[in-house]
Formats: C-alpha cells, structure tokens, sequence
C-alpha cells in the first residue's frame, strides 16, 4: 500500500482526489495514505484506493456513523489503520423519524441524481425534499427519468418536473441501455462523483450496472415494480462506491421511503428562488407570507406573478424544516440543544 506522495497524481484524480483535499495535508501526513470511504457498516469500513479495494483497522471506540461513503481518510499503508477523515466538501444527510443525529447519505458528491420513472412513481413533491436535500449539500442535482422506453410520450413526465427549480436539468434514458452512460456523460467525468438517490423501484440499480458496467456476477440486484401501484421493492440495502466506466465514481443508495426535511433553508431558498428572493422586500423581516400587511409574497399572488401551489409547497416544507430542526438555547457559553418538535 503506498502513501500519498507514493501516488501518480492521476491515480488519485480517479478516484475523486481534489486540491481542496490535498490542502488539508501536513507534512508529516505525506507518509499517510489517502484512501476514499466505499462502505460503512456497523462495526466495520471499506475504502477504495488507487491499489484496490481495502478493510480497514479502526482505532477503538470509533463510530463507522460518524463516516459517510465518500469521506476521504488518511490510512496507515502498513496496518490499514484509519488515522482520521478530511474535511468534506459537501455532505448529504437526512433526519429521520425519532433519531437524534442526522443520518449521512453520502460525502463530497459533486452531482446528485434523483432518479424517478415515466409512470405513477412520479411524485414531483417528493422530487422537491431531494432537491432541497441537494441544494443544502451544495450538490448539482439532475433529475432522470427512468424507463422511458416503456411510454410512448416522455414530455408529460418532463413537463411535472422541469418547472420544478430555476435551471433544472432532466433527462430521461432507458436505464438498461448502454445510451444511458452517454447520456449522462456531461457529469461523469474523470474525477467527478455522482450519487443516485430515488425510491425503491425506479432503475436505480439497474442504471447502476449500466453506467459501472459491472459483469453479472458483480452486478447489483435489480426488483420489479408492482404493476397495480408502481411501487418498487428495495433491492440496494447499503451504501456504496463504485468506478463508473467513464472515470467518475457514484455512490449508490436504498431506496428512501420518506425525506424529512430539516434544516434546510438555504435549501429551500433555492428549489423556491421566487419566493426568497420577494422576501426581501417584505415590510417585517420575519414575515411569514400569510397575513402580514406589507407582504411582498402576497402582493405577488394578488397580481398573478407568483404561482399559488408554488407558495403553498414552499409553506409546507418551510414549516416542517423548522418544526423538525433542533435549536440551541441557553446563556452564551452554556448554551443547550433542544430536540426538534413543534414550534409554539
């Protein structure tokens, strides 16, 4: 196993290896090797690097939830032992029901694909939690519209979901198709990290195997959809690295039933640019849009420049975001989290 400096550049440029990763080194760290996280179980890690696949040795008392597939970590190349993990450069991560800590979803992700199928999966509202889920992380999202071989017009799906944020990009593809890959080169690049986040169902792995060109004994299980509902049955049941064809990595993820929004208002501002941007303009700063005089929000419904639903949507997640978001209280210096629940 070798260190750092060991390395050709390129080999490390593969596997998603940036500047802004490299700055974080000291000197005495060039002896370390940097490797990239490609699984995290309970009590056990995996990482990729440039010589392959490796187990790692974790320090007692560490807490593999505390990493995220795509952290870069630095490595002792004689043991495999974890020294420490780089700081990130985006983060995906999801609250969920009861925990205390958000969960990670995947680091240092360059573009997120939010796969959905051309049939009645389609739900553009929940396509709205991912893309406030992206737009949070700093992530590009891109939404694909899966199994579009199997409609005879694409435009309505696209239509539900291209309004949807200002320069959204969606494309649509036959995930079973080796046209797939080109059609999502332009994020795929040597260097560049995709993950692919969607309901259960939707292709997700079967875009997996297509863009990875995985063999079959390699490939990742793929499920059927229920015919009478056109829900999917879950067939990724971890996260995971893997090198895409062209030169980029992608992190596949399960399915996720339900995308609590929290913590998100930068997020939102984004999916809802609109809106934020009346905000503004409002006579109070903590206007809420509904019943305020000097509302600028209202004053654009009033006049037809807004769209209502949009303003109803962005109301309903920007509520569940707060209600669902922790706040810290307390003298400065002594200051307490106080668990997320509804605000009074």
């Amino acid at each position: 196993m070798k260190s750092a400096s060991d390395h050709p550049r390129s080999a490390l440029d593969a596997l998603g290896w940036q500047a802004f990763f490299a700055e974080q080194l000291d000197a005495e760290e060039l002896s370390l090797a940097p490797m990239r996280v490609a699984t995290v179980h309970r009590a056990r890690m995996t990482a990729a690097s440039p010589d392959g696949p490796v187990r790692l040795n974790l320090p007692p008392r560490t807490n593999t939830s505390d990493y995220a597939v795509g952290d870069w970590i630095l490595v002792e190349p004689e043991t495999g032992l974890l020294v420490r993990r780089l700081e990130r450069k985006t983060l995906l991560r999801r609250r969920t029901e009861g925990g205390r800590e958000p969960q990670l979803i995947a680091a240092n992700v360059d573009t997120l694909f939010i796969v959905t199928s051309c049939n009645d999966d389609l739900n553009p509202a929940r396509i709205e939690r991912y893309l406030a889920l992206a737009n949070e992380a700093g992530t590009t999202p891109v939404v694909v519209l899966t199994k579009a071989d199997q409609v005879a017009d694409v435009a309505p799906y696209r239509d539900q979901v291209t309004g949807l944020q200002r320069g959204l990009a969606v494309v649509s593809l036959d995930a079973t198709s080796a046209m797939a890959a080109e059609v999502l080169a332009p994020w795929c690049g040597v260097g560049q990290t995709v993950a692919l986040v969607g309901s259960s169902g939707v292709g997700k792995s079967s875009l997996l195997n297509t863009i990875t060109e995985k063999d079959p004994d390699e490939a990742q299980l793929t499920g059927s959809i229920r015919e009478d509902d056109a829900k999917g049955r879950h067939t990724t049941t971890s996260r995971s690295l893997h090198a895409i064809a062209g030169g980029a990595q992608v992190i596949d993820t399960p399915g996720i039933r339900t995308l609590h929004i929290s913590d998100m208002s930068l997020g939102l501002d984004v999916l809802f640019a609109e809106i934020a941007e009346l905000a503004p303009h409002c006579r109070f700063r903590d206007c809420t849009h509904a019943h305020e005089p000097g509302c600028a929000v209202q004053a654009a419904l009033a006049d037809g420049s807004i769209d209502p639903a949009r303003v109803d949507r962005w109301r309903k997640l920007a509520e569940e975001s707060r209600a669902n978001t922790p706040v810290q209280s307390g003298p400065r210096g002594n200051r307490i989290t106080k668990p997320a629940g509804k605000r009074r």
